[in-house]
C-alpha cells in the first residue's frame, strides 16, 4: 500500500511540476537574467521583458524550459516523494505541527537538490545567451560542461549551493501552504474549493522565495560562471555574497525578487492545485 501511495505522489508531482514549467518560465527568465546580466545591460524587470522581446522574439522567454521541462517531472516526483517520506519520518501521526512540517519541508529540500542542481544549472546558462551568433543548443551546452568539467564541477556546478538555498525555501513553503490550507480548512472543510488550493499554493510560493532568494542569486552566478569556483562551499558561497554586496549593494541580493514573488503566484499555485487534484483522483482510484 505505501509502494502505490509513493506511485501516486510521483504521478501527481510529474503533472505539476510540468504545469508549473509551463506557466512559470516567461517570469523565471526574467529573474534569472535579472540576477545574471552584465551591470547596466537592462534597467530592470521590464526593461528585461521589452529587450528579450524586441531583439529575440517572444519566444526567448521560453529559452530554457527544455531542461526544467524534461527534468521537472523527476525533480517534483523526487521533491513530493521525499517530502512524503520526510514527514512519515518526523512525525507517526498523519498530521504534523507547522514546526514538524517546516522540518520535513527542509529534508525534502536537501533531498530535491540532488536532481534541481543540474537542471537548474542548464536552464540558467541557456538563459544566460542573448540571441548572438555564438549562442548554443542545450545539447552543446550539456556536452561541453561533461567533456570540460566532468561530473562534479561541471553536471553538478552549484549542488551546495542549491542546498542551502532548498533546506529554507521548501521549510518555508510547506510550512506557509500548510498553514494556509489549515486555516481555509476551518472555513470549507477538508475538500479544500479549487481556488482555496490556488491561493495556499501561492502563499507557499512567496514564502519560498522570501526564504531563500540571496541564495537563488548566488546559485545562478555560480552556475553561469565560464569555471568553477574554487575553495569549500562555505568560501566560495560568501565570497559570492560578498562579490555581489561589493558590486551592487544589498540590494543586489534580492535583484529579480519581484518576478520570482509574481511567478510563483501562478506557478505554485498551478503545481499544488495540479498536484492535489491528481492525487485526490489516484486516492479514489487507487484506495491509497
Amino acid at each position: 500500500m505505501k509502494s502505490t501511495g509513493t506511485v501516486n505522489d510521483l504521478i501527481a508531482g510529474s503533472l505539476g511540476g510540468a504545469g508549473q514549467v509551463i506557466v512559470g518560465q516567461p517570469l523565471d527568465t526574467i529573474k534569472t537574467r535579472a540576477q545574471i546580466a552584465p551591470k547596466g545591460m537592462f534597467k530592470g524587470p521590464l526593461d528585461i521583458l521589452k529587450q528579450t522581446a524586441r531583439r529575440e522574439g517572444v519566444l526567448a522567454l521560453y529559452k530554457g524550459m527544455a531542461s526544467p521541462l524534461v527534468g521537472i517531472a523527476a525533480v517534483n516526483s523526487l521533491l513530493f516523494a521525499s517530502y512524503s517520506a520526510s514527514k512519515r519520518l518526523v512525525s507517526p501521526y498523519p498530521t504534523l505541527s507547522l514546526k514538524q512540517t517546516a522540518l520535513a519541508g527542509a529534508m525534502a529540500g536537501a533531498a530535491n537538490s540532488i536532481l534541481a542542481s543540474p537542471v537548474e544549472m542548464f536552464k540558467v546558462r541557456m538563459q544566460g545567451q542573448y540571441g548572438s551568433a555564438t549562442d548554443q543548443k542545450l545539447r552543446t551546452v550539456f556536452t561541453d560542461m561533461i567533456k570540460d568539467w566532468g561530473f562534479r564541477k561541471g553536471l553538478m556546478r552549484g549542488f551546495w549551493v542549491t542546498v542551502a538555498r532548498e533546506i529554507p525555501a521548501y521549510a518555508g513553503f510547506y510550512t506557509a501552504f500548510e498553514f494556509s490550507k489549515r486555516k481555509f480548512s476551518q472555513a470549507y472543510g477538508s475538500q479544500l474549493p479549487v481556488w482555496a488550493l490556488l491561493a495556499s499554493g501561492s502563499t507557499g510560493g512567496i514564502a519560498y522565495w522570501l526564504a531563500c532568494y540571496p541564495f537563488d542569486v548566488v546559485k545562478s552566478r555560480v552556475q553561469l560562471r565560464p569555471v568553477p569556483p574554487t575553495g569549500t562551499p562555505v568560501q566560495y558561497i560568501a565570497h559570492e555574497l560578498k562579490a555581489i554586496v561589493a558590486e551592487s549593494g544589498v540590494s543586489g541580493l534580492f535583484r529579480g525578487l519581484s518576478p520570482s514573488l509574481l511567478r510563483s503566484i501562478p506557478a505554485a499555485a498551478t503545481t499544488f492545485t495540479v498536484f492535489e487534484m491528481t492525487r485526490e483522483f489516484l486516492r479514489v482510484e487507487t484506495g491509497v
